[in-house]
């Protein structure tokens, strides 16, 4: 069996990666005074200063995933997706998110389609506690097949609150919280397995009771404890685990990472290594393989953040590298 990996799907992360340092390298323009940018781009959330406080933005999209929504006929979920992506990027750095707008591409206006949308819209700013204040829905056809979804948001921190990573140490704890599935990333993959399997969306899938297609469509976790385990324990850095996967760690520390008790990950992750032939550690770097999101802290506030989450602990801090267990991830 050909052992696929992401980069067979038609996403290589690496290339990616060049093609954003390509961008961040023309848009060097910042503005100066009230509203002046005091982050750089590539952390989880865009920062402008606010006087006592920061504005903080970002701008993230469903992906792949709403073409198995339209396979499925099933739409009332990605909105929980477009809102979760966001809003977890917002929580990474500790800001309470506050409003959202969507911006929904279609093919052609399907009625049908776009209420079961907003139904999941409405209700990851219900789970979020935000308000959606505007979007923009646009007919493309020329452009787009089926529909693409994304969205902005925007919230607020002090900066002096502002969890960037930088009091990471040697010897934090890594708490890891358990994800809900897929969440929505490393999709391109997950559908060429299926596609070159002898499954259909519609089959149940084995571990479960569901079929493939709902265990896909899963919404992504919103992780809104992060706002009240800040407020009382002292967090050094947080990261939303999203494309990528365990590779996003190094977007909020230079200091290495040991996971050698990592969370158990959903069937859904094991079904689609087996279907696809996919080594271990191209999983862990595509997918978020269980757990969706991670706190690093000093070992004295873990017991505190245990008691308010269903996270358990997966690691801790080292001097350099990525590790699980025996393997190590580049």
């Amino acid at each position: 069996m050909k052992r696929l990996t992401y980069a067979d799907s038609g996403v290589d992360i690496r290339a990616e990666e060049r093609a954003i340092s390509a961008m961040k390298g023309v848009m060097t323009g910042r503005r100066k005074g009230i509203g002046a940018p005091i982050s750089e781009i590539g952390h989880y959330a865009g920062l402008i200063d606010m006087g006592e406080y920061a504005i903080a933005m970002t701008t993230d999209g469903v992906g792949s995933k709403v073409l198995i929504a339209n396979e499925m006929k099933k739409w009332d979920t990605v909105g929980i997706d477009c809102m979760a992506m966001n809003v977890n990027d917002l929580l990474a750095i500790g800001a309470e998110p506050l409003a959202f707008v969507d911006y929904l591409a279609l093919e052609k206006v399907d009625p049908e389609m776009t209420a079961q949308i907003a139904v999941g819209l409405e209700r990851g700013a219900e789970i979020a506690n935000i308000s959606i204040v505007g979007g923009e829905t646009a007919s493309l056809p020329e452009i787009i097949r089926g529909f693409d979804l994304a969205g902005t948001c925007i919230g607020m921190i002090k900066k002096k609150e502002i969890i960037s990573g930088e009091k990471i140490e040697k010897g934090d704890v890594v708490v890891g919280l358990p994800s809900s599935g897929l969440h929505s990333n490393g999709f391109s993959l997950a559908r060429k397995i299926v596609a070159e399997s002898s499954y259909t969306y519609f089959d149940r899938m084995p571990y479960s009771k569901r079929t493939i297609g709902e265990e896909l469509l899963e919404p992504t976790r919103i992780y809104m404890e992060a706002l009240e385990v800040i407020q009382k324990a002292d967090i050094h850095g947080m990261a939303h685990i999203t494309g990528s996967g365990l590779l996003k760690l190094h977007r909020i520390s230079g200091f290495g990472f040991e996971i050698d008790d990592p969370l158990e990950p959903q069937p859904i992750f094991r079904f689609l290594q087996e279907e696809g032939g996919v080594a271990e550690d191209e999983m862990y770097r595509t997918f978020n393989m269980g757990m969706g999101w991670v706190f690093v802290l000093p070992e004295d506030d873990v017991d505190a953040v245990l008691g308010m989450t269903d996270g358990k602990v997966v690691g801790e801090i080292v001097d350099e590298g990525l590790r699980l267990g025996d393997m190590e991830l580049k």
